[in-house]
């Protein structure tokens, strides 16, 4: 990591072949691919019709919670 925070690039031969950064930025990183994994699996779901109306969810999750309630 250089004294700016931003990753250090290491080349051998002209070629990259690592990179350092610190550890917060590691799991930034980390946090940003795990969240663009489940939008893409998200938008896979809705391309292939896989989800619900918002309005029925809400009214699901209601009476889930009004039955864990009685029960």
């Amino acid at each position: 990591m250089t004294a700016s925070g931003e990753p250090l690039l290491i080349t051998q031969n002209g070629e990259a072949k690592l990179v350092v950064q610190d550890v917060q930025s590691y799991e930034d990183t980390q946090q940003t691919l795990a969240l663009l994994k489940v939008l893409t699996l998200g938008q896979k779901d809705i391309e292939r019709g896989k989800f619900k109306d918002a309005d029925a969810f809400l009214a699901e999750l209601e009476d889930l919670d009004r039955n864990e309630k009685i029960g």
